[in-house]
């Protein structure tokens, strides 16, 4: 999926065998295998071309790591202990990702309203009250 999604085009068996032998020997029925098997999972389209496959990724590598964490964190019976433990692992620079992810996500509209009400609630001062007393006397 590496050089897939690295060329971000449609690529045949011939362009991902000869960019991997750059780097080590294999052989081109073991790439026709993986891309075939990719294809089956759904994770690559093809269409034929000549006597040949053109091999295209159906999400981006964004969307498939975000599923593989969906489907670890689905696995938990904790969720909540789960993030914490992996928010744990995070470097600062992935907190600030996530961060920016999550105001991304909730849009300004919403990133706006909860500034508005903490800062309303941050303002007014909180009253203890005794939900035993009526009107503050007490019962003597």
């Amino acid at each position: 999926m590496t050089r897939v999604w690295k060329w971000n085009r449609p690529v045949t068996v011939r362009e991902v065998l000869e960019d991997l032998q750059r780097e080590r020997s294999i052989a081109y029925t073991t790439v026709m295998t993986v891309l075939d098997n990719l294809h089956q999972k759904g994770w690559v389209r093809r269409e034929a071309e000549g006597r040949a496959y053109r091999y295209e990724a159906v999400s981006t590598r964004a969307a498939y790591a975000a599923a593989l964490m969906n489907d670890a964190w689905s696995q938990s019976d904790n969720a909540a202990a789960a993030l914490v433990a992996f928010f744990g692992m995070m470097s600062e620079e992935q907190r600030q990702a996530l961060s920016d992810a999550v105001r991304i996500v909730q849009g300004p509209e919403t990133a706006q309203a909860r500034e508005a009400a903490q800062t309303r609630e941050a303002a007014e001062p909180r009253e203890e009250r005794n939900p035993g007393a009526a009107g503050g006397t007490s019962g003597r």
